[in-house]
């Protein structure tokens, strides 16, 4: 299924240019009384909510797909965990940029680790990059996006796919400096997610996937997720030594060569096989 939040907060269910309007499913989430569960209440219950959302297709107000505005597909992610220089030919374009990229942002991702986004800074496919510090230089960055299924701690790789509900498209927008990256990378509207969540039984490998962005027409990143460092079951049970995963999570897998600046008046088009293209628009201010 490809699922996603639209509008004011409609949940739909995408097939081809249609949306089909499943929202009746959320009343059968669990009710919840402070304090509130720190996961995602739809990521939770997804496989128990999944043959109602099936059933509602039949007979669903539906709506085009560009007629619509697409929110991120994970409303509460409890946290928003990213990891740094994952692919060899990023790495090597940061060393060979001193001027751009500090010491400290040109180690392995064994050596640097993985780090936090903030949750406030999440938006949709259908909303808008604001550059926060014009004045600074903002990158742009496309990634494959795990979405957590269920509760993980200390997994192994082996087993570490069957704990995804499902991928997305990322851009994780970046403020260059000497700041921690937690810092440079968290302000509001800096983590895109969407244009949906493709869910992990239509996307059995993720290790295969060809990425491409390009900003107003002209290619900028085109990479294959085969190229990662850490592969996404590596980096869950990376991830999951540290932390609780937990249903909603996101998990940022990382960026390829080719990031490079944007301006306000931009339009960022990130495509991801088997998943979609998002398109969002970059303004200032």
């Amino acid at each position: 299924m490809k699922l996603c939040f639209f509008n004011d907060n409609r949940l739909g269910l995408v097939e081809a240019n249609t949306v089909y309007d499943v929202s009746e499913a959320l009343r059968q989430l669990p009710t919840s009384g402070y304090p509130y569960p720190q996961t995602d209440a739809l990521i939770t219950n997804l496989e128990q909510l999944t043959p109602e959302i099936i059933r509602l297709r039949e007979g669903a107000s539906s709506f085009p797909l560009n007629e619509v505005t697409l929110l991120s597909p994970v409303a509460n992610p409890g946290k928003i965990v990213a990891a740094p220089v994952n692919y060899q030919a990023h790495l090597d374009e940061a060393i060979a940029d001193p001027a751009t990229f500090t010491r400290a942002n040109v180690r392995k991702i064994q050596e640097t680790g993985l780090f936090l986004k903030a949750t406030s800074s999440l938006i949709g496919a259908g909303q808008q990059v604001v550059i926060g510090l014009p004045e600074r230089r903002t990158d742009h960055e496309i990634e494959l996006v795990a979405v957590i299924g269920k509760r993980a701690k200390n997994v192994s790789a082996r087993d570490a796919l069957s704990y995804v509900a499902g991928y997305s498209i990322g851009l994780d927008i970046t403020i260059r400096g000497p700041e921690e990256r937690s810092l440079r990378k968290s302000l509001d509207t800096y983590t895109v997610l969407g244009p949906w969540l493709v869910t992990a039984d239509e996307l059995s490998d993720p290790h295969a996937l060809e990425m491409v962005l390009d900003i107003n027409g002209e290619k900028r990143q085109h990479a294959n997720t085969r190229d990662l460092i850490m592969d996404v079951a590596e980096l869950i049970e990376f991830a999951s030594q540290y932390y609780t995963l937990e249903p909603g999570d996101l998990l940022f897998t990382g960026t390829p060569e080719g990031v490079a600046p944007i301006v306000a008046g931009d339009r960022i088009n990130a495509r991801i096989d088997n998943i979609g293209q998002l398109s969002v628009e970059v303004v200032q201010s």
